[in-house]
């Protein structure tokens, strides 16, 4: 083969292959176009269904404002109604009133002579009203002046019987610590309605159908004036008990009531003797047979009871006022 052949056949191959790699260039572009067209015409659809979306959302938004709007209209239009209602009752009113004004005005002078004298009593019976209440008004002041004024006596006596009682209640723990060696022993120390009794069996104080108090029933006493000696606002009350037998014949004692004094007597002036207790503040009395604390103990009924009671006489002054 010459050369020109050979070079013409290689020609012609070449151009051969050219021709299909153009084509296929070709080809690659139109895809590449048309991919992005279909990317483009995605994007426009996606674009698409937000707005549709945002199209429903603004629908059921107005959709649901028109609902307000339309529940608004029909409440609005209930109170139009109503308010038309009244208006038409407020103008019926004022007709009326202003008919009775023409009518009023309309009367004769009789008819006003009658209208001035009738407010005239009308003013009268208000004035005396007013009088009357007026003076009302004044008593109710003085009552209230009055109940505050017994409402203060009364937290003053009730602060006053506080004290009192506190201090009953500290001397009897003072008596109690005085004769702690003698009770249980004949003799009990007791708090009730706001006094101290001291209660001494006799068998503490005087031998047997005797009326003189024993060594034993003097220290006895003597602890007890001690103890209550420096009380200014104590009274002191000494009861002299016996049992129910009768005084034996020939006894120095007339009976019982006899014998009960006597004994309360003799312990007053044991009381007296090396103390500084105010004999104005103490009374002796024979109760005799009569007041048992017990009947069926003869012993405990022959006792001696010192009753001590706080000075009243400031609470009685509250009280009085």
């Amino acid at each position: 083969m010459t050369r020109t052949a050979r070079t013409l056949l290689f020609s012609t191959l070449l151009f051969t292959a050219c021709v299909p790699a153009r084509k296929y260039e070709e080809s690659e572009q139109r895809n590449r176009t048309m991919q992005a067209e279909v990317d483009a015409a995605n994007a426009r659809a996606r674009d698409a269904e937000a707005a549709l979306e945002n199209i429903r959302t603004d629908r059921d938004l107005l959709n649901k404002r028109v609902g307000e709007l339309e529940r608004d209209t029909t409440v609005l239009g209930t109170s139009l109604r109503q308010m038309t209602v009244q208006y038409d009752k407020i103008n019926a009113l004022n007709n009326e009133l202003l008919d009775k004004y023409n009518k009023l005005l309309a009367g004769d002078r009789s008819e006003n002579r009658k209208l001035t004298t009738d407010l005239e009593a009308l003013r009268l019976d208000l004035m005396n009203k007013e009088d009357s209440l007026n003076a009302l008004g004044r008593r109710m002041g003085e009552k209230e002046a009055l109940l505050r004024d017994r409402e203060a006596r009364l937290a003053e006596l009730q602060a006053e019987l506080e004290a009192k009682d506190r201090a009953m209640r500290e001397l009897k723990d003072r008596v109690s610590a005085a004769l702690t060696g003698f009770e249980g022993k004949g003799l009990t120390v007791e708090q009730r309605n706001g006094r101290i009794h001291v209660s001494m069996e006799n068998k503490l104080l005087f031998p047997s159908g005797s009326a003189a108090v024993d060594a034993k029933g003097r220290e006895l006493i003597g602890k007890l004036a001690k103890a209550i000696e420096n009380e200014k606002d104590l009274n002191i009350v000494v009861e002299g008990h016996t049992d129910t037998d009768r005084v034996a014949p020939g006894s120095a004692f007339k009976d019982n009531w006899d014998l009960s004094v006597l004994r309360a007597t003799s312990v007053v002036r044991i009381l007296l003797d090396g103390s500084r207790i105010e004999p104005v503040r103490i009374t002796a009395s024979g109760r005799g047979e009569f007041i048992p604390v017990d009947p069926n103990d003869k012993a405990k009924n022959r006792r001696i009871e010192i009753i001590l009671a706080p000075d009243l006489t400031e609470l009685m002054r509250l009280v009085g006022e």
